[in-house]
Protein backbone atom coordinates (compact mmCIF):
# COMPACT_ATOMS: atom_id res chain seq x y z
CA UNK A 1 0.00 0.00 0.00
CA UNK A 2 1.34 3.36 -0.69
CA UNK A 3 0.95 6.67 1.26
CA UNK A 4 -2.24 8.43 2.22
CA UNK A 5 -1.97 11.70 0.91
CA UNK A 6 -4.61 14.57 2.14
CA UNK A 7 -5.88 16.12 -0.86
CA UNK A 8 -7.96 19.27 0.82
CA UNK A 9 -8.58 19.47 5.01
CA UNK A 10 -11.55 21.43 6.30
CA UNK A 11 -12.56 22.01 10.23
CA UNK A 12 -14.51 18.31 10.13
CA UNK A 13 -13.48 16.10 7.09
CA UNK A 14 -10.39 15.65 5.22
CA UNK A 15 -10.38 14.33 1.74
CA UNK A 16 -7.29 12.08 0.70
CA UNK A 17 -5.76 10.24 -1.68
CA UNK A 18 -4.13 6.56 -1.16
CA UNK A 19 -2.63 5.28 -5.04
CA UNK A 20 -6.39 5.19 -7.11
CA UNK A 21 -7.97 5.52 -3.85
CA UNK A 22 -9.77 8.79 -2.98
CA UNK A 23 -12.10 8.36 0.19
CA UNK A 24 -12.97 10.83 2.90
CA UNK A 25 -12.02 10.49 6.92
CA UNK A 26 -12.89 13.37 9.83
CA UNK A 27 -10.37 15.48 10.42
CA UNK A 28 -8.25 15.56 13.83
CA UNK A 29 -9.26 11.90 15.08
CA UNK A 30 -12.85 12.53 16.02
CA UNK A 31 -15.06 9.85 15.70
CA UNK A 32 -18.45 9.34 16.04
CA UNK A 33 -21.43 7.18 18.16
CA UNK A 34 -24.64 6.17 17.42
CA UNK A 35 -27.28 5.39 20.02
CA UNK A 36 -29.92 3.17 20.48
CA UNK A 37 -32.13 4.31 23.27
CA UNK A 38 -34.74 2.05 24.21
CA UNK A 39 -37.12 2.63 27.17
CA UNK A 40 -38.84 0.36 29.82
CA UNK A 41 -41.99 0.34 27.91
CA UNK A 42 -40.17 -0.88 24.39
CA UNK A 43 -40.30 2.04 22.58
CA UNK A 44 -37.32 3.55 20.99
CA UNK A 45 -36.17 6.93 20.13
CA UNK A 46 -35.99 8.12 16.33
CA UNK A 47 -34.72 11.85 15.26
CA UNK A 48 -35.88 13.62 12.19
CA UNK A 49 -33.53 16.32 10.85
CA UNK A 50 -32.89 18.36 7.79
CA UNK A 51 -29.59 17.07 6.38
CA UNK A 52 -27.88 19.40 3.59
CA UNK A 53 -26.13 16.41 1.38
CA UNK A 54 -29.35 15.05 0.98
CA UNK A 55 -31.16 18.09 0.61
CA UNK A 56 -34.37 16.96 2.63
CA UNK A 57 -34.78 15.37 5.78
CA UNK A 58 -33.62 12.37 7.05
CA UNK A 59 -34.77 9.90 9.94
CA UNK A 60 -32.33 8.70 12.32
CA UNK A 61 -31.19 6.96 15.29
CA UNK A 62 -29.85 9.68 17.38
CA UNK A 63 -26.00 10.37 16.85
CA UNK A 64 -22.80 12.97 17.34
CA UNK A 65 -19.65 13.18 17.46
CA UNK A 66 -17.08 11.70 20.19
CA UNK A 67 -14.27 14.49 20.55
CA UNK A 68 -15.19 17.46 18.50
CA UNK A 69 -14.24 19.91 21.17
CA UNK A 70 -13.33 17.56 24.19
CA UNK A 71 -10.10 16.20 24.92
CA UNK A 72 -11.33 13.61 27.75
CA UNK A 73 -14.27 12.49 25.66
CA UNK A 74 -15.85 8.65 25.22
CA UNK A 75 -18.30 7.20 23.27
CA UNK A 76 -20.38 6.60 26.69
CA UNK A 77 -19.90 10.20 27.76
CA UNK A 78 -20.56 11.30 23.75
CA UNK A 79 -24.08 9.03 24.02
CA UNK A 80 -25.65 10.68 26.84
CA UNK A 81 -24.64 14.27 25.99
CA UNK A 82 -25.96 13.64 22.59
CA UNK A 83 -28.99 11.93 23.77
CA UNK A 84 -30.05 14.91 26.02
CA UNK A 85 -29.27 16.96 23.41
CA UNK A 86 -30.81 15.51 20.06
CA UNK A 87 -34.30 13.83 22.77
CA UNK A 88 -34.13 15.56 26.18
CA UNK A 89 -33.99 12.47 27.51
CA UNK A 90 -31.15 10.62 30.17
CA UNK A 91 -29.96 7.35 30.63
CA UNK A 92 -28.82 5.44 33.84
CA UNK A 93 -27.31 1.93 31.63
CA UNK A 94 -25.08 2.52 29.08
CA UNK A 95 -23.95 -0.69 27.00
CA UNK A 96 -21.44 -0.40 24.08
CA UNK A 97 -22.23 -2.99 21.31
CA UNK A 98 -19.36 -2.40 19.02
CA UNK A 99 -17.49 -0.36 16.27
CA UNK A 100 -19.16 -0.67 13.06
CA UNK A 101 -18.97 1.12 9.59
CA UNK A 102 -21.49 1.89 7.15
CA UNK A 103 -19.40 2.99 3.92
CA UNK A 104 -16.10 1.69 4.11
CA UNK A 105 -15.29 2.29 0.38
CA UNK A 106 -15.68 5.82 0.64
CA UNK A 107 -15.46 7.06 4.25
CA UNK A 108 -13.01 5.97 6.79
CA UNK A 109 -15.57 6.98 9.58
CA UNK A 110 -17.00 4.82 11.88
CA UNK A 111 -19.20 4.85 14.64
CA UNK A 112 -19.29 3.08 18.26
CA UNK A 113 -23.01 1.63 18.69
CA UNK A 114 -23.93 2.05 21.73
CA UNK A 115 -27.55 0.81 24.02
CA UNK A 116 -28.73 3.05 26.47
CA UNK A 117 -31.97 2.02 28.94
CA UNK A 118 -33.00 3.48 32.43
CA UNK A 119 -34.22 6.79 30.27
CA UNK A 120 -35.89 9.35 31.50
CA UNK A 121 -36.89 13.06 30.35
CA UNK A 122 -35.13 15.84 31.49
CA UNK A 123 -35.61 18.87 28.94
CA UNK A 124 -37.09 19.31 25.55
CA UNK A 125 -34.71 18.33 23.20
CA UNK A 126 -34.71 19.26 19.66
CA UNK A 127 -30.64 19.97 19.63
CA UNK A 128 -28.31 22.49 20.70
CA UNK A 129 -27.48 25.66 18.57
CA UNK A 130 -26.98 25.00 15.30
CA UNK A 131 -29.32 22.35 15.19
CA UNK A 132 -32.48 23.38 16.62
CA UNK A 133 -34.46 21.48 14.10
CA UNK A 134 -34.67 17.83 15.15
CA UNK A 135 -37.91 15.81 15.59
CA UNK A 136 -38.14 13.53 18.04
CA UNK A 137 -39.96 9.93 17.74
CA UNK A 138 -40.51 7.78 20.71
CA UNK A 139 -42.02 4.50 18.52
CA UNK A 140 -42.77 1.41 19.52
CA UNK A 141 -40.31 -1.04 18.77
CA UNK A 142 -42.97 -3.43 16.95
CA UNK A 143 -44.22 -0.50 14.73
CA UNK A 144 -40.81 0.91 13.40
CA UNK A 145 -40.85 -0.86 10.12
CA UNK A 146 -44.39 0.83 9.66
CA UNK A 147 -43.28 3.94 10.94
CA UNK A 148 -40.32 4.08 8.63
CA UNK A 149 -42.18 2.82 5.77
CA UNK A 150 -44.52 5.96 6.40
CA UNK A 151 -42.01 8.12 6.67
CA UNK A 152 -40.65 6.99 3.04
CA UNK A 153 -43.61 7.52 1.51
CA UNK A 154 -43.32 11.35 2.33
CA UNK A 155 -40.35 11.35 1.06
CA UNK A 156 -37.92 11.35 4.24
CA UNK A 157 -34.79 9.64 3.62
CA UNK A 158 -33.80 6.83 5.92
CA UNK A 159 -30.18 6.07 7.64
CA UNK A 160 -28.77 2.88 6.84
CA UNK A 161 -28.43 2.36 10.55
CA UNK A 162 -32.03 2.15 10.86
CA UNK A 163 -31.71 -1.51 9.11
CA UNK A 164 -30.40 -1.98 12.80
CA UNK A 165 -34.30 -2.29 13.77
CA UNK A 166 -35.56 -3.08 10.66
CA UNK A 167 -33.16 -6.41 10.19
CA UNK A 168 -36.54 -8.73 11.59
CA UNK A 169 -39.15 -7.17 9.28
CA UNK A 170 -37.16 -7.52 6.16
CA UNK A 171 -35.30 -11.03 6.76
CA UNK A 172 -38.53 -12.37 8.31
Amino acid sequence: MSESVIAWQGKWIAVKTEGPWEYVSRARGIRAVVIVAIDDDGHVLLIDQYRVPLGRRCLELPAGLVGDDRADDTPESAAVRELEEETGYTASDIEVLGEFYSSPGLVTEGFTLVRLRGLSRIGAGGGIAGEEDITVHHVPLADVPGFVAAKRGEGMAIDVKLLLLLSGSLLG
